[in-house]
């Protein structure tokens, strides 16, 4: 008996240097630079062109609260669009999320639970490819996705999907590249209850599959202005129905997960506004409640980081509360 519990420590004890061992692997090659630029709060250390084996190469930044410690451990929000977060000085539009100032704001009223930030950069021309969810679009008719190709490289994008739909290989960058990296340099919880992912539009789409891809890794997702409609408004659109399908099929149980949707009333969100009665009974039946389901109606609200920066803090609040 003494031989096999000495084996089994061993055991544990081999495993956790190897794993520390990837941990400093992965590390090694991740350099952190000091982000400079404006804050309201916390800091930002960035990484430059985060190499991958799966996408391209983009920036990814780490916010931390001005309360972060090595001492405690912190839960962590995955947000897309990562250059629209902090600084309106640095968007294309002028306008930002405020991440920074909400965030920091809800834990200094203690509201929230302690959290950093992984903010993912887009790449503007491939950022449909990255985040149109792949099982849904592999689901549409092939006459309309020919169809809709043709059209937005006559009129948009004359590279538009000339690689496929990528959004399954950035999921994998979220998952086996960029995590394990936070995981090794940041005092984080690693569990799927302190795991979250945001974003709005397109984001919320990609934010919307990745909970239901990766349900071990994400435990809630946030999805602001979720862009139902796929692409640009049209009749007879199969887009939205190819997504309530996947959802059907492969939402996770309502008893671990927790999912956040919004939507407008004006300029692109208005679009939106027939398919809310479908989330709200899609949800209803998969037994999901107010405790872990929410889809709220904003009027007024645009399709505009300040809109969404108006009411970020609701799905905030709502994924990362104080239990």
């Amino acid at each position: 008996m003494k031989k096999i519990l000495s084996l089994f420590v061993i055991f544990i004890v081999l495993f956790s240097c190897k794993e520390k061992q990837q941990d400093s692997k992965v590390s090694s090659i991740i350099k952190f630079s000091e982000y400079t630029g404006k804050l309201s709060s916390g800091s930002i250390k960035r990484i430059d062109s985060f190499p991958s084996k799966f996408v391209r190469p983009r920036n990814v930044d780490v916010w931390l609260p001005s309360n972060y410690s090595e001492t405690n451990k912190y839960a962590v929000l995955y947000m897309h669009d990562g250059q629209n977060l902090f600084d309106a000085e640095t968007t294309w539009n002028k306008q930002e999320w405020k991440v920074d100032e909400i965030i920091g704001g809800l834990l200094k009223e203690n509201k929230i639970k302690n959290t950093i930030v992984v903010a993912i950069w887009n790449h503007s021309d491939i950022r449909w490819s990255d985040y149109f969810p792949k099982k849904p679009f592999e689901a549409l008719p092939k006459k309309f996705v020919d169809s809709m190709v043709t059209s937005a490289r006559k009129n948009y994008n004359p590279n538009f999907l000339e690689n496929g739909i990528q959004s399954d290989n950035y999921l994998k960058f979220i998952v086996e590249e960029v995590k394990p990296v936070i995981d090794a340099n940041f005092s984080v919880y690693k569990n799927y209850e302190n795991t979250f992912i945001s974003g709005s539009s397109m984001g919320g789409l990609i934010s919307m599959y990745a909970m239901c891809e990766y349900p071990e890794i994400f435990g809630g997702a946030a999805c602001l202005s979720t862009h139902w409609i796929g692409a640009g408004q049209m009749e007879n659109n199969p887009i939205p129905t190819s997504f309530f399908t996947y959802l059907e099929n492969n939402l996770p149980s309502s008893k671990t997960h927790k999912i956040y949707f919004d939507y407008g009333t004006n300029t692109l969100d208005e679009f939106y506004l027939p398919y809310q009665d479908v989330v709200n009974e899609l949800f209803k039946l998969k037994e999901y409640d107010e405790t872990n389901f929410q889809n709220l109606k904003f009027d007024g609200h645009d399709h505009s980081e300040n809109s969404w920066n108006q009411r970020f803090q609701t799905p905030v609040q709502f994924l990362l509360k104080n239990n």
